[in-house]
């Protein structure tokens, strides 16, 4: 069963040009198009499937500095600010909320990590505060349970992945921008070494821009340019259920389980990281830059099936840019749920917080989380064909930090001043080891 999604109405019919044409109607390609239309830039945004069905929709809403890798925190943090002043500027509602992030613990070690990263915050100027066991059980008094410790990040929150994309792709038609869904882009044209156009199942847009926000398809897509993106999926199950009487908290995380409040008062909830890997052949192709990350992380990962196969957004294969590709007989990535884990799941949640036994089960789904070897998006111009712009890769960062990754690659595509150091997201970078580069949250 798909989450939860708002639909927006669009043609499928294209403009024949336009200034900067995005490919790829996620939450980094709506917030693309939309940070372009503001500064007068006609943009052209093309989804083969739904504005946000794919794993822009499936992720748990959290839009969180805490925790972050240190390439990524200036991005979020400027990320928090541009999604309270898009919904001030906009008039659209993506239900993000100041909210606050909860992290509770009994292990040591994990207390110990975050304890660190509030010492490495404080350089940055971000606030978290580190609970001793007293304010731990007060603030975790749903739980019913004593906790060695945790700590709360008040400026943190959550926006509604079932609302987000389609609000600011709302917005960006009011800016004049061209939103085409159930319109794949197969392919690029160039001229004299350069884009020239986005070749599409509707025809040609003529541009000098393009930009791939492709998500989990990035890489395939890539492919038919002769560039090498090594990108890997693994599949992350969730289910979501009912509201209950008693308000929980509204963004609870422990290693057991994790607990999102949504807007209407239903409950998200996932495990941390569990996943299964679903062997592809770009996978197998990619798996020696990978190992960095599988070393890392192999203890939240297991075996997965054909999920990934049937999807064909890891093929190896070349397509024709005059016949069907993989991504119109695939619109939308809507992979089985692992019914093992939504089980456990609900099983842990339910432990954690005795209120959710009155809850019932409303949806269960599934995501590919695209992810790169050192878990960093790739972001910037591709090397060797210039108004060709990366921005894919996010290792299931994306949606929180959607509107700082929106707006730097718009700066990117106009030659603005970038809003943080694009130098740690060079696309560029993937021809060197992942070794000690791996992000470690």
């Amino acid at each position: 069963m798909s989450p939860p999604l708002h639909h927006l109405n669009t043609s499928s019919k294209p403009p024949a040009s336009a200034d900067v044409v995005v490919i790829g109607g996620g939450i980094i390609g709506v917030f693309t198009a939309y940070y372009l239309a503001k500064r007068g830039v006609s943009v052209a945004l093309v989804e083969k499937g739904r504005i946000g069905a794919e794993q822009s929709s499936r992720n748990w809403g959290w839009c969180r500095q805490q925790n972050r890798d240190a390439r990524e925190l200036p991005m979020a943090s400027k990320s928090l600010d541009l999604w309270e002043r898009f919904a001030a500027e906009s008039g659209e509602d993506t239900g993000f909320h100041r909210c606050g992030l909860l992290y509770l613990s009994n292990d040591e070690a994990e207390l110990s990590r975050w304890s660190n990263w509030r010492d490495f915050a404080k350089t940055a100027d971000v606030a978290t505060h580190v609970l001793g066991s007293r304010e731990a059980a007060e603030r975790g008094r749903a739980t019913g349970r004593a906790w060695k410790g945790g700590v709360f990040s008040p400026s943190d929150g959550t926006a509604d992945p079932g609302k987000a994309a389609p609000a600011v792709a709302a917005a960006l038609i009011k800016l004049g921008g061209s939103v085409n869904q159930n319109c794949a882009a197969r392919g690029i044209e160039t001229e004299g070494g350069r884009v020239s156009g986005v070749i599409t199942e509707a025809g040609v847009i003529r541009t000098r821009t393009a930009v791939l926000a492709g998500g989990a398809w990035a890489s395939s897509f890539c492919r038919q340019l002769g560039i090498r993106f090594p990108q890997a999926s693994i599949r992350q199950s969730i289910l979501s259920v009912s509201p209950v009487e008693h308000r929980l908290p509204d963004a609870l995380f422990t290693s057991g389980v994790s607990v999102t409040r949504r807007n209407d008062g239903r409950y998200a909830l996932a495990i941390s990281g569990r996943a299964r890997v679903d062997v592809t052949p770009q996978f197998m192709r990619f798996a020696p830059q990978f190992v960095p990350m599988f070393a890392k992380r192999w203890r939240n990962l297991l075996p997965g099936g054909l999920e990934g196969i049937r999807g064909g957004h890891e093929t190896l294969g070349r397509w024709r840019l005059d016949a069907p590709t993989p991504m119109e007989r695939v619109r939308i990535l809507d992979p089985k749920p692992c019914l093992s884990t939504i089980r456990e799941t609900h099983r842990r949640a339910v432990e954690l917080l005795p209120e959710l036994r009155e809850a019932r089960i409303t949806h269960a789904w599934a995501g590919f989380v695209d992810s790169t070897p050192d878990g960093v998006p790739g972001i910037g111009e591709v090397p060797g064909l210039p108004g060709f712009i990366l921005a894919a890769g996010f290792s299931g960062h994306g949606f929180g930090i959607g509107p700082g990754a929106g707006h730097l690659v718009a700066d990117l595509a106009t030659g603005a001043k970038p809003i943080v150091d694009p130098i740690p997201y060079r696309p560029e970078r993937f021809s060197d080891s992942a070794w000690g580069k791996v992000a470690d949250f």
